[in-house]
């Protein structure tokens, strides 16, 4: 008897297919690396393609803008301006600001005479968190606010003791449930700087703060790579706060490990989408470029070779940005089977 098989028979059996058959979804992606650099004769904010391709000036600004970071979705990019004027005894200080990603639509979200700086964007692209001397000690501490300026909260407290405690430089754990810093508070002296940075940890909210160095050095700029499994960071172990070099660590402070071995400033890493390289700034070749290298050290490449300063790297860490520079990124997926 021969079977006879409807329209719906055939759906069905699509859908059925497609439930079990992976599916491929190919779009176009480009790696991209937001950058500061003095090249139109004041500090900008710049992009380019991750091979040092394609560099434009974002900001357009008479005004001193550094420290880019990209929201998660890579529409738009948070970074510090002093072209509000403010100064506070005797020092301009800037605001928190965010521009769409060509540039458009700059506005300032911080509204504060005091200095606030080094924006990170968190993975939900809700919160950004920020570092702020607002209560007018000098006293460095990090904070966090909705992404269109409201809802200020505080993360760290720590008074001024000492004259020297800081919290600064905070990057978000990529499930965001913490945040990695630099923080000036357990009394170690350098000869030449007083108290030293070294690295914490702490919640999203603030609580469970903990220290993972432990050198008697400075360690700053620490930002967790995007697999969640290690940290980068500057650190000048030698002591004398000018060779600074590229560290990394696994995210419970251990394996501590130098990539960098050029006995003058590298600093300021942040990592590829993939966690298998990392962009930093260097001065070996006389002045500041932006430089990129393999995660274990390895390759490293100048990408700006530009004679004017560049600096403050920060990748842009979408999913979709981990295809090479002019390639094609595959998704594989599957249909998710709806029962009813």
């Amino acid at each position: 008897m021969r079977r006879r098989y409807s329209l719906g028979h055939l759906i069905l059996g699509v859908v059925v297919a497609l439930s079990l058959t992976p599916l491929m979804i190919v779009v176009d992606a480009q790696e991209q690396i937001a950058f500061v650099s003095n090249r139109d004769g004041n500090f900008e904010i710049y992009v380019m393609d991750a091979d040092g391709g394609n560099q434009q000036n974002l900001t357009n600004n008479p005004a001193w803008d550094g420290s880019p970071s990209w929201s998660p979705d890579g529409r738009r990019i948070v970074f510090e301006s002093r072209r509000d004027g403010h100064v506070m005894n005797g020092i301009p200080t800037a605001e928190i600001y965010v521009m769409d990603a060509d540039g458009g639509n700059q506005q300032n979200l911080t509204n504060n005479p005091s200095h606030d700086g080094s924006p990170c964007w968190s993975p939900d692209g809700k919160r950004i968190a920020f570092d702020s001397d607002r209560d007018g000690r000098f006293n460095w501490e990090i904070y966090v606010i909705d992404t269109d300026g409201g809802n200020l909260q505080r993360l760290t407290n720590n008074p001024d003791d000492d004259g020297h405690p800081d919290d600064r430089y905070p990057s978000w754990s990529p499930d965001g449930k913490q945040i990695v810093f630099s923080a000036r508070r357990e009394g170690h002296v350098e000869i030449k700087f007083d108290v030293t940075y070294e690295i914490y940890v702490m919640d999203a909210n603030g609580g469970n703060q903990q220290r993972l160095t432990n050198n008697r050095n400075n360690e700053l700029s620490p930002v967790w790579s995007p697999d969640g499994e290690r940290i980068a960071f500057t650190s000048d172990r030698k002591g004398n706060f000018e060779n600074f070099e590229i560290y990394v660590m696994d995210a419970n402070g251990g394996n501590q490990q130098r990539l960098t071995n050029n006995r003058i400033l590298d600093w300021g890493p942040s990592w590829s989408p993939d966690s298998k390289r990392i962009a930093f700034k260097s001065w070996r070749d006389g002045n500041s470029e932006i430089y990129v290298m393999d995660a274990d050290g390895g390759n490293q490449q100048n990408l700006t070779n530009n004679r004017h300063g560049d600096g403050s790297p920060a990748w842009l860490n979408s999913p979709f940005s981990v295809a090479p520079a002019g390639k094609t990124l595959t998704i594989w997926g599957r249909v998710k089977q709806v029962n009813r």
